[in-house]
């Protein structure tokens, strides 16, 4: 019941939209710059990058929250239904950013509330976020392209996913198949996402981000 409770929860906590929220508080409307996006990328463009930062931060912690909380209600190890259900709690969460019920379900890629939902669910998906962040941050420096950034860091999880299960003798993929079905799903979310931006970088037009800069 706890979980049941945390889905609706991490859904109504996901649709909270902090960059919205943080443009209108300096004057502006973020669905009316650069892109449109409502996420932490935009916001940086519109308001600098600290503020783009502070964006990531909360758009992680909605994700992260309700994972960590749902983790207190599951078995050591966790059976079948409750990885599926504690799954399900992370994927509220990101479905609450993309669909948020407060903008009319017209939301933000939930790149960053999937990062902190990768965070929260410890220890399966902790390390593969963290690395999946070393690829981010690898691409952001040698590209400079957000979207592209985003992209490789989700092919890179279910990778780094499979690499710590064979390294993990106590992790059996019969036991954990739910983590695997959901690490697959990443990837394809993300790129079904930025389909735009990957039409934009074929053609040359997507947007750097700049070296140095607030």
């Amino acid at each position: 019941m706890g979980l049941l409770i945390l889905i609706v929860f991490a859904y109504m906590l996901g649709s909270v939209p902090f960059g919205l929220i943080v443009s209108k508080a300096h004057g502006i409307d973020l669905r009316n710059i650069g892109s449109g996006n409502i996420g932490a990328t935009n916001l940086s463009r519109a308001l600098g990058r600290k503020w783009g930062y502070i964006c990531f931060g909360l758009d992680t912690a909605k994700g992260m929250i309700p994972v960590m909380a749902a983790g207190r209600f599951v078995s050591s190890p966790p059976s079948t239904t409750e990885f599926l259900l504690w799954l399900a709690v992370g994927f509220a969460a990101v479905a609450g950013h993309i669909f948020p019920v407060y903008l009319k379900f017209k939301g933000g890629k939930g790149v960053a509330t999937s990062f902190g939902v990768a965070l929260g669910l410890w220890p399966y998906y902790t390390v593969c976020a963290f690395i999946s962040l070393v690829v981010w941050i690898i691409f952001v420096m040698v590209w400079r392209y957000i979207s592209l950034a985003s992209i490789a860091a989700s092919i890179a999880f279910p990778a780094v996913l499979i690499i710590a299960t064979a390294a993990t003798p106590s992790w059996q993929i019969a036991d954990i198949w739910p983590l695997f079905i959901a690490a697959a799903a990443i990837p394809l979310m993300v790129i079904f996402r930025h389909m735009e931006n990957i039409k934009r970088i074929l053609a040359g037009t997507e947007s750097k981000i700049k070296k140095g800069g607030n």
